[in-house]
């Protein structure tokens, strides 16, 4: 798949991932995987940019057996700002979608 394609909505599917529940990066990274094929260490700096941006937290959480894991939860601005970067994305989605499967379609 273009490269294009999933930058644009990367961070997009971040923010959804994370809207149904905290999550630590690695577990992040394989949601995404097993939907698009991202190469390894994609995510963390998405997860960096939106946590400078303010829309994630931050926390440690305690694994038994193992180091603590830095869990990502998003703030209430990630949580907007997820909703109306969905809502652009559908659109813009359906649109795209007319265009394609529109044969007929002339731009005159």
């Amino acid at each position: 798949m273009n490269a294009q394609y999933k930058k644009g909505v990367l961070e997009l599917c971040v923010l959804s991932l994370l809207k149904k529940r905290d999550c630590y990066g690695y577990e992040i990274s394989e949601s995404l995987s097993r939907h698009i094929h991202i190469a390894d260490g994609t995510v963390y700096p998405i997860l960096r940019k939106l946590k400078a941006d303010g829309m994630l937290t931050t926390y440690l959480q305690e694994e038994s057996g193992g180091p603590p894991r830095k869990y990502y939860k998003l703030t209430e601005l990630g949580r907007e700002t997820y909703e109306k970067d969905r809502a652009e994305y559908l659109q813009f989605a359906r649109s795209v979608r007319v265009l394609l499967e529109d044969e007929e379609y002339d731009e005159t």
